[in-house]
């Protein structure tokens, strides 16, 4: 980490507050516009350590089990219970039984420190994203983490400078990017069907009161409950933000330049809470500084803006919104539809089941049966395909650890202007300007 960041960024805030809010957006080294990117060497054998073998890492290791070309090495948790499932289930598939660690916190070092990998994937919650993909990186690895990649600036730029320094990959694993809606609105955008766009909206709707990662089976309180207690802000950005990103080309073209945020007030975890446990139950009496619902405008440098939302602790269906709005026509999610110019000058919309055939991504033609079944719609499949595809082959993966600096570091910066009254935070260049010549996402084949 960089205590000297720290430091600097309090100065500068301290200095912004009332006339507009700016963090300092600066890496603690050296600006350079040529910097190291990771030798793009092909590895026709994946060797793979996880890190986090939860419900979501438990899943991802078998993901990486139906993949050609791939050995899991390596396997961490705290709990050794996990740990041997997971060893279990390598050799289920047909490998060798994979080292097992399960000592402690830092456990991950030690797999880390092997020399028969290729790359670690982590799926532990927040905090460990950036230490786990780090020590990786520093061992020879690429890396690869669940969302977000990072919480703070500081990470950001950590897990930026360690890949630049150590020529390595560090990915996001932002699953939403690969949807199959998602997928086929990217190769609209780049067919110009929407014309040149201009605003996107974009975010994490999603009630969560429920879920196991906020409450323990004893009420106790889990890591992600801990972050609505200390934070307020949009606390998970990416899924939203991930596929329009990529739509406006963000690193690759253009790139965020400031934000602004508000939250509501917050109430709805206290009225959860006050019907489960009782009116004067901890959990139902206490602060929670999450707003129950949040609204991030960000504008890119372009010119063009987006909206992120963050809705948690509310009773509501399930959205990312998804919505990318050109000169040309409109695409919007939850329901998926289209308005287009050419089609009554985009005032009714019209189910965008009838583009399939001539938008349909390639990647979904070719493989929407292997992916059937395999996670959110056939997403996981697709995320984890790419990028073992991406490393037997040496191509450059789809997203890399700019992207994950630039979509993760939208939640603190969030924090930062709703504890400013919504003042304007600048969106660190992760990329020192190589935003401006970096080509654009392509359409891949499979």
């Amino acid at each position: 980490m960089h205590p000297e960041l720290d430091r600097r960024t309090a100065l500068h805030v301290g200095a912004s507050v009332g006339a507009g809010l700016a963090l300092n957006q600066m890496s603690p080294t050296a600006q350079t516009a040529e910097t190291p990117s990771p030798r793009l060497t092909p590895i026709p054998l994946v060797r793979v350590g996880v890190v986090g073998i939860g419900g979501r890492g438990a899943h991802l290791l078998r993901l990486i089990l139906d993949q050609q070309g791939v050995q899991v090495c390596a396997v961490c948790d705290l709990l050794e219970n996990r740990v041997r499932m997971a060893q279990q289930t390598v050799v289920q598939a047909g490998q060798p039984k994979p080292g097992g660690y399960f000592a402690g916190e830092r456990d991950f070092e030690h797999l880390c420190g092997r020399e028969d990998l290729d790359l670690v994937v982590t799926a532990t919650p927040w905090r460990w994203h950036v230490p786990v993909c780090v020590s990786a990186m520093k061992a020879g690895h690429h890396a690869a983490t669940e969302v977000p990649a990072a919480v703070t600036v500081d990470e950001c730029w950590e897990m930026v400078e360690t890949a630049e320094h150590h020529q390595r990959h560090c990915v996001m694993l932002e699953n939403c990017c690969y949807g199959r809606t998602e997928m086929m609105v990217l190769n609209m955008v780049r067919q110009g069907l929407l014309g040149e766009l201009v605003h996107a909206e974009a975010g994490y709707l999603h009630e969560l009161r429920e879920d196991r990662e906020l409450l323990g089976p004893d009420g106790e309180v889990r890591w992600r409950l801990d972050h609505m207690i200390r934070r307020d802000g949009n606390l998970y950005p990416t899924h939203g933000l991930g596929p329009v990103a990529q739509c406006m080309d963000i690193n690759r073209g253009d790139r965020f330049d400031y934000l602004v945020s508000m939250s509501s007030l917050s109430r709805g975890l206290n009225v959860y809470y006050a019907d489960r446990f009782g009116k004067d139950h901890p959990l139902a009496t206490r602060d929670y500084a999450l707003g129950d619902v949040n609204v991030t405008l960000i504008r890119t440098k372009r010119g063009r803006t987006i909206t992120v939302g963050h809705d948690t602790q509310l009773p509501r269906p399930y959205s990312r919104i998804n919505m990318v709005q050109g000169t040309h026509g409109i695409v919007q999610g939850y329901p998926d539809r289209i308005a287009l110019e050419t089609n009554g000058h985009g005032h009714s919309w019209e189910p965008i089941d009838a583009y399939h055939q001539k938008y349909e991504h390639p990647l979904w033609q070719k493989l929407i049966r292997q992916a059937e079944g395999k996670g959110h719609g056939g997403m996981d499949f697709m995320e984890i395909y790419r990028l073992i595809e991406c490393l037997r082959t040496g191509a450059e993966p789809d997203m890399d650890v700019y992207d994950a600096a630039a979509w993760s570091v939208i939640s603190h910066l969030s924090e930062t202007s709703v504890a400013n009254r919504s003042a304007a935070v600048d969106v660190p260049d992760f990329t020192r300007g190589r935003w401006q010549s970096n080509r654009p996402l392509q359409i891949i084949g499979a």
